[in-house]
């Protein structure tokens, strides 16, 4: 028997024969291997990670004391499938207080995810078929994108310019790829950009799904960390929305929550009704003292708005720090993302010809993790998640990124 016909039994979609390459990593995988590389590299120097995109927090102690309590009762002990009742309820009253979204069913109308990337991952399933296409925009979350050509759809990414504020072009689509198309993601508050947008964006989204037969599938994972007088806007706001569409909220980032896995799916009864057959497939349910604790959550809508003035300060530290050293930069009104146009160059001679050039060259060299974007002009995504004590830790930490990023001396 041949000793390596396991590496010949990959499927392509992983990369084939060639799984296990590089080239075939996770974006955020290879993100991940630079940081430990060069932390082996320079153990005494402290490496200071603007890459990841997870929260510094921990989750509140009242919400860690419900999972406590709810974890020790018999009754939470076993699947729940589809989700328990309860935390649905509390996602609709949540949906009304918070972003005056009213009419939801809460019993056909929304349902709980094990986080938003498995909501994401499972959606294609009920839709693509071979040749069916998902509308993506680039720079972008992948995973929709990712499962769709796992089931042999195609993927039309529509790229986010600067110019056009960071939004798709719509009219840009062809008469085919609409005709073909069944799914359009949209993901704003956006990662990595930081844009918002406003209620006449998503109305155009609306019409452009209903003249052409296609479900929206709105990303809102950051829709409700917003702050210097953006309010968090849902999809579901507009007419008609609920005939084309559903949301996707995810209490990782809003609720400090990462590794917890919940979320919640609402709107288009159809649409989630899909999502609950594929999911009752693929996945048992969440553990059901998560989605009590998850209830205390969706019912204190205060934690996220203390979090969301947390990223606030921090933008404003790092936006002055790097327009101080030449970049131009802006900050955003939502999620705690930054977005920076690479620098050209160092004066020592180092070129950079890609934003994951420019990104290696901040690792290996000043110790410092970011995320490359090179799908719509070269960019790299900051993140204001980075651990700091408190706020002297954290200009402590903002002072010490100047500083390196000086001695670099970009051209621009």
């Amino acid at each position: 028997m041949n000793e390596n016909f396991i590496q010949q039994l990959f499927a392509e979609r992983v990369g084939g024969n060639k799984f296990g390459n590089d080239a075939f990593l996770y974006k955020f995988e290879k993100v991940t291997r630079a940081k430990n590389a060069a932390t082996i590299r320079n153990p005494s120097v402290e490496l200071i990670d603007l890459g990841i995109g997870e929260p510094d927090w921990m989750a509140e102690p009242e919400i860690i004391n419900v999972l406590n309590d709810e974890a020790k009762k018999r009754e939470n002990r076993g699947y729940t499938g589809n989700g328990i009742q309860d935390f649905k309820d509390a996602a609709v009253k949540y949906m009304e207080k918070v972003y005056n979204v009213y009419g939801l069913d809460h019993i056909n109308e929304v349902n709980h995810g094990v986080g938003s990337k498995s909501i994401l991952a499972l959606l294609p399933l009920a839709f693509i078929n071979p040749g069916d296409i998902t509308i993506m925009t680039v720079p972008g979350y992948p995973v929709m994108g990712t499962m769709t050509k796992a089931l042999n759809g195609e993927v039309v990414n529509l790229p986010l310019y600067e110019e056009n504020n960071f939004l798709p072009d719509l009219d840009s689509l062809t008469s085919e790829q609409r005709r073909r198309a069944k799914l359009l993601y949209i993901n704003y508050p956006n990662n990595p950009t930081g844009a918002t947008v406003s209620k006449e964006f998503f109305q155009k989204v609306v019409q452009f799904a209903q003249e052409n037969s296609i479900i929206v599938v709105s990303d809102a994972a950051y829709a409700a960390l917003t702050f210097d007088s953006e309010k968090p806007l849902s999809f579901l706001t507009v007419d008609g929305a609920k005939d084309v569409g559903i949301e996707v909220h995810s209490l990782s980032k809003s609720y400090n929550m990462t590794g917890w896995r919940l979320a919640f799916i609402c709107g288009n009864e159809l649409v989630v009704k899909g999502f609950a057959s594929v999911k009752d497939n693929n996945d048992s349910g969440q553990f059901a003292a998560i989605q009590k604790a998850g209830i205390y959550c969706l019912q204190h809508p205060e934690i996220t708005e203390r979090t969301a003035l947390k990223y606030s300060r921090r933008h404003n530290l790092l936006v002055e720090a790097l327009n101080n050293l030449g970049f131009s930069v802006k900050k955003p009104r939502a999620s705690f993302y930054l977005y920076v146009r690479i620098p050209k160059a160092t004066k020592a001679g180092r070129i950079f010809e890609s934003a994951e050039d420019f990104s290696q060259y901040l690792i290996t060299e000043k110790l410092i993790s970011v995320v490359p974007w090179d799908d719509a002009g070269s960019y790299v995504r900051l993140s204001v998640t980075f651990e700091a004590k408190d706020e002297d830790d954290e200009r402590r930490i903002v002072k010490e990124v100047k500083c390196r990023f000086a001695e670099a001396n970009f051209i621009f």
